[in-house]
């Protein structure tokens, strides 16, 4: 297969994974494990999360929404706090921006394509410049798992889908993408993940 590109995801795989930060917020705060996620998953395109992400809400009306969200689950949290400590997971990581500099390198392109919110920066201002297109959510009205967020991103990147490795944390999101034809990786552990991208395109990202 000749691929001519390779898209990520920002937060789990370029930065620090935002799960994780909710995972140790549930700890905190005695919330059953992974309830803020079917939270986000249950209340669905109408829930404050994904309203967020698709733009239509800033992170302060997002916080009273969300609570309602959760809420209305029996879950009581505080959004502000939880954001915030989703904001700070968000570091990059060393061994990601190499391969994604390799990938360029070596002739390919690279794209983010990413569910944020418009007053994020989340570390990804810093990472724009690593890239050849940076796909946001918030600036489309679209996320993922929606295939016309990756549908974009190919058009801008000029390649066909069977043309794109993609990777990401969240199993839906690489559904998506693989049912329009794309390579997928699914990133839990970062060196894994990019041991198999090496096996993919063939040469050394690390």
């Amino acid at each position: 297969m000749g691929y001519r590109a390779v898209l990520f995801d920002i937060g789990g795989v370029v930065v620090g994974s935002p799960l994780h930060a909710i995972a140790a917020y549930e700890r905190e705060h005695g919330i059953a494990a992974g309830s803020i996620n079917r939270i986000v998953v249950t209340a669905g395109a109408a829930g404050g999360w994904s309203r967020l992400e698709r733009g239509e809400l800033t992170l302060e009306q997002f916080y009273p929404e969300f609570e309602r969200d959760c809420e209305a689950a029996g879950c009581r949290i505080s959004a502000r706090v939880l954001m915030t400590r989703v904001a700070e997971s968000t570091v990059p990581r060393p061994a990601m921006v190499e391969a994604i500099r390799r990938i360029r390198a070596r002739g390919l392109l690279a794209a983010a394509v990413t569910n944020n919110w418009l007053t994020e920066d989340g570390g990804s201002s810093a990472l724009r410049a690593e890239f050849d297109a940076f796909i946001e959510s918030a600036a489309l009205g679209l996320r993922k798992p929606d295939p016309r967020i990756f549908e974009i991103a190919c058009e801008t990147l000029g390649v066909a889908a069977g043309e794109a490795v993609f990777l990401d944390d969240i199993g839906a999101n690489l559904k998506s993408a693989r049912a329009l034809g794309m390579t997928t990786i699914k990133v839990a552990d970062p060196e894994t993940a990019l041991g198999e991208l090496e096996a993919v395109l063939g040469f050394p990202v690390r």
